[in-house]
């Protein structure tokens, strides 16, 4: 073949700029298309099938006969020499006739390596001038490089395909451009204005139109936006999957400061003009900024409440969902022992339970409540194995124990404060019926009590009951004379009552409760007889009227 053809001059300048990432191609010739074009990363540019859309292409009948069409094309090469693939930089698509082309089939498996190695997207070869049929060792030879291998029936003007198929690389460069720009004012906006971090991510898993999960370095979800997925569908085994380092996950890492907090990972979703990296860097140096203002422990806190809230508000479509949104979390749910505590102070237990508000291991803590609880009843068996999560909601410290089966959590409260604990749950389903019974409870605390929902039958069932309408008439009937009162004269007579209700035969206990004297609070008891024509020394009266006072809450 003469060197001095029009396609081996060395200083052409109809082909694109050299890709400065053709160089990690080199030295690894057989790497997938796939591979490849995640190499290029350019997301603007259309693909091999994209470009096989152009009408002047169509008209020639294509007929795709082996390998990937989903390599980016950034350019279109003309020539019919079988040395082409020296003047190629990559991602190239070649229109060809094949006139230069050898036909043994030796020959031809060496000239698709070249081609391969030198990174093209695709052949098209159009049929009659060189090749009536297309050689079966070419299609041999792309099916085992994963080249993209079209034949065309007929004839077509291979400058109209390179006008159309460039007209189009230049659109998406455009479109690519535009989407940056947008990106980058959005993600910048919503640094300025201090967006929450979980603002940041839904804005990202919308741009994406795909799910978007920021997790930590152990690989635990700190917020995730499943964009219209099942959340169990999403999140469920997310430490082991995020950990396999999926391929077709895209993930960037959120640092600053040569510190690094996490990753952001988009799931695979619809193609994005600025492609899924762009969005997730303009998004991690967002949630970086946001990192470095709100502090150590932010997203240790902001994991802790977003999952109480969702607990608690039932901010779920199902319990599974819930399940794995917590696992996911690093809260294991299945084969533990599931604890609710609450203190009815948040402010007595908030010094001693913000150092564990972590989702993490509570090790330190929990080591030290351990060895001063040797000797006594099994507690926390194994200490690098306790998870808790704790939040302030309405002024109530909510504080979620994962435990190992067969543990109690009573190191673990000792710093609580006034409050209740749960009876231990095995699913997310008992432990989300428990949480009701024990924010009730918790109320009735006196200073330094912690009240255990095992220990207070009716309470639970008050709680248990609480949206049965009959419960509610049977509280507003035999209450309504005390309300009525109160509210009239600003008295207290429903605290007397529930002090009565809570030292049942022990008038003198009833009265300190009631912080009364002796005869104000007879004065009171008399009044309250009266006004329920009631005795308040049957114990059947005391009953109903404990339960009416429960089901009336504070």
């Amino acid at each position: 073949m003469p060197s001095d053809r029009l396609d081996f001059v060395e200083d052409r300048t109809d082909r694109p700029d050299p890709d400065p990432a053709r160089s990690l191609s080199e030295g690894d010739p057989h790497r997938s298309l796939s591979e490849r074009s995640e190499s290029k990363g350019d997301p603007g540019l259309p693909t091999v099938a994209d470009a096989l859309e152009v009408a002047s292409l169509q008209a020639g009948l294509p007929e795709v006969l082996t390998g990937s069409l989903d390599a980016p094309v950034r350019w279109v090469h003309v020539s019919d020499s079988d040395r082409v693939a020296a003047l190629l930089d990559g991602g190239e698509l070649l229109l060809t006739t094949g006139a230069g082309w050898p036909g043994d089939a030796a020959a031809l498996g060496r000239l698709v390596d070249e081609l391969a190695d030198a990174d093209l997207a695709g052949i098209v070869l159009e049929l009659g001038t060189r090749f009536a049929v297309v050689p079966p060792p070419l299609v041999a030879a792309c099916r085992s490089r994963d080249l993209a291998l079209v034949s065309l029936e007929r004839e077509v003007k291979f400058v109209t395909v390179t006008e159309e198929v460039h007209r189009r690389i230049i659109a998406g460069q455009v479109e690519a451009l535009q989407e940056r720009q947008r990106l980058h004012e959005l993600f910048t906006a919503l640094s300025l204005r201090g967006a929450p971090v979980e603002v940041v991510v839904h804005e990202t898993a919308r741009a994406l139109r795909a799910p978007v999960v920021l997790e930590d370095l152990a690989h635990e979800v700190v917020v995730a936006d499943t964009a219209g997925l099942a959340e169990a569908e999403v999140l469920t085994d997310w430490p082991g999957r995020s950990r396999r380092l999926p391929p077709e996950w895209t993930r960037v890492p959120v640092a600053a400061r040569g510190t690094r907090w996490g990753e952001l990972v988009a799931l695979p979703g619809p193609p994005h003009p600025a492609g899924p990296a762009t969005v997730l860097e303009q998004a991690a140096t967002a949630l970086a900024l946001s990192r470095l203002a709100d502090g150590e422990g932010a997203w240790s806190r902001l994991r802790a409440e977003g999952l109480i809230a969702a607990v608690l508000g039932e901010r779920f479509a199902t319990v599974a969902d819930l399940e794995a949104r917590l696992e996911s979390s690093g809260f294991p749910v299945r084969g533990r022992a599931l604890y609710v505590a609450v203190a009815s102070d948040a402010s007595v237990a908030s010094d001693a339970s913000v150092a564990r508000d972590d989702v993490h291991t509570v090790r330190r803590f929990a080591q030290e409540s351990g060895e001063n609880a040797r000797g006594s009843s099994p507690a926390v068996q194994n200490v690098a194995d306790v998870r808790t999560l704790s939040a302030v909601v309405d002024g109530e410290r909510i504080l979620l124990l994962s435990l190992p089966s067969g543990s109690r959590p009573d190191p673990l409260l000792a710093e609580l404060g006034p409050g209740a604990v749960s009876d231990p749950a095995s699913s997310a389903s008992e432990l989300l019926a428990m949480i009701p019974v024990v924010r009730r409870l918790a109320r009735q605390a006196g200073p330094g009590a912690l009240l255990r929902v095992a220990d207070r039958p009716l309470t639970r069932l008050a709680a248990e009951l609480s949206g049965d309408h009959r419960l509610q008439e049977h509280s507003a009937r035999l209450l309504a004379p005390l309300i009525r009162h109160d509210d009239a004269t600003g008295g207290d007579l429903l605290r007397v009552l529930r002090a009565v209700v809570a030292h049942p035969g022990n008038r003198t206990a009833a009265a300190a409760a009631s912080h009364l004297s002796r005869s104000v609070f007879y004065q009171r008891l008399a009044l309250i007889a009266d006004l329920l024509d009631a005795d308040l020394d049957d114990g059947e009266t005391l009953s109903a009227l404990h339960l009416a006072l429960l089901a009336h809450g504070r």
